[in-house]
C-alpha cells in the first residue's frame, strides 16, 4: 500500500465493515480482460460469500480461473479544504483477493443463503429457509441458485476518517472556513 498512513490494522473494525455493507464488486479475470460484478454479499467465519445463477458469464469465467478479489468501499463525505488540492474524501475500503469455492453441500448452502436473509431482510420471514426450498427453487429462467465462497488469500484495509468540522455541507463556503 502507498501511503501507509491510510492503512487500516483493526481486525474488528474490518469485520464489522464487513458485515455491515452492502455492496461488493467482484473482480474476475475474463482472459485478457477484467470483469467486474456489483455483488450483494455477507463476510462470514472469515470468507465472503455470494450467490446467483447457476449458469452465465460470470460462472463460466470463475470455473476458468478460480483467482478473484471482492472490492467493498463505502463513501462517508467530502473533506472541504481552503486549499483546493486538498480537498479530500472520507471513506473506508477493503480488498479481498483470493480463490473461488463453489458450495456445494445444501446444509452449507442453506446457512449462507440465510445469513443472507437476516442480512438484507431482517425479521421478514416467519420461518427459518429450508434446504428443499434452496434445493429446488429455480429462477425464471430456469437456473438454479449457486452459492460461491471467497476465501482470502490476503485482505488490506484503507481508510480516510471525516473530520465532522470539516465536512462538506451544502451551503459550506471558503469564506466560513477562513
Amino acid at each position: 500500500m502507498r501511503q501507509e498512513a491510510l492503512a487500516c490494522n483493526d481486525q474488528e473494525k474490518i469485520e464489522s465493515f464487513l458485515t455491515n455493507a452492502q455492496t461488493g464488486f467482484l473482480g474476475l479475470s475474463d482472459g485478457q480482460l477484467p470483469y467486474v460484478v456489483p455483488m450483494n454479499f455477507i463476510w462470514h467465519n472469515g470468507a465472503a460469500f455470494f450467490h446467483g445463477a447457476g449458469e452465465g458469464r460470470k460462472v463460466e469465467v470463475m470455473k476458468q480461473n478460480p483467482n478473484a478479489s471482492l472490492v467493498v468501499c463505502e463513501n462517508f463525505g467530502t473533506i472541504a479544504n481552503p486549499v483546493p488540492a486538498k480537498t479530500d474524501t472520507s471513506y473506508m475500503s477493503v480488498i479481498i483477493s483470493g480463490n473461488i469455492e463453489f458450495v456445494t453441500d445444501l446444509t452449507d448452502a442453506t446457512e449462507v443463503m440465510q445469513l443472507m436473509l437476516n442480512k438484507y431482510v431482517p425479521g421478514y420471514y416467519d420461518t427459518p429457509l429450508s434446504k428443499n426450498h434452496v434445493e429446488k427453487y429455480r429462477s425464471s429462467l430456469g437456473s438454479k441458485t449457486l452459492v460461491v465462497k471467497l476465501v482470502p488469500q490476503s485482505v488490506s484495509a484503507k481508510e480516510n476518517p471525516m473530520n465532522e468540522g470539516m465536512k462538506f455541507y451544502p451551503g459550506r463556503s471558503i469564506k466560513a472556513d477562513l
